[in-house]
């Protein structure tokens, strides 16, 4: 009865650390989604509707989605307190903050950071491009997101379940 116990709970354990692994895959893609979403947002606002920047991220942080919309609203918040400090840097303690409860990658970071580079800095047409930029090139990760997603979701649920199995097995 303890080894049916034991083995339970090892293929129970492996299969959750499998789980947890291919979460993340599937997590990436819908960050995404909401980051282009988002960022079409703020280029409306900031464009055609010539809202100041702290506002505009504040209308995008209501509109978008957990957890993208943490991001926003932290950017908005501390953009609209801190006094003297620049978007940009605002933009990129934000990432920092971000990033390590994100599914998203090294190469999604260094796209937003590229757009927190540039955010702020000039007149509402040039953020429309920068904006329509970082989009395109977070649509093109999107895609590379979707395509790892589709391989790897399935193949690390069954490798949780199948090591456990496997550990059980070989230690009876």
């Amino acid at each position: 009865m303890l080894k049916l116990i034991g083995g339970l709970l090892v293929v129970s354990a492996t299969g959750l650390a499998g789980w947890a692994v291919a979460r993340v895959y599937a997590r990436r893609p819908v960050e995404l989604r909401l980051f282009i979403s988002a960022l079409q947002m703020l280029e409306t606002e900031i464009t055609y509707v010539a809202t100041p920047l702290p506002d505009a991220l504040d209308r995008v942080a209501q509109q978008v989605e957990f957890p993208v919309a943490l991001f926003f609203r932290r950017v908005a918040r501390e953009l609209g307190q801190q006094a003297g400090c620049s978007a940009r840097e605002v933009w990129n303690r934000a990432l920092e903050w971000y990033f390590p409860k994100s599914a998203l990658v090294r190469n999604d970071l260094g796209i937003l950071r590229g757009l927190g580079n540039n955010i702020g800095i000039s007149d509402r047409d040039d953020q429309g491009k920068h904006l329509r930029l970082a989009a395109e090139q977070l649509k093109m990760a999107l895609a590379a997101a979707e395509e790892s997603a589709s391989k790897n979701v399935k193949m690390w649920n069954y490798i949780g379940l199948l090591g456990g199995l496997i550990i059980v097995l070989a230690l009876y």
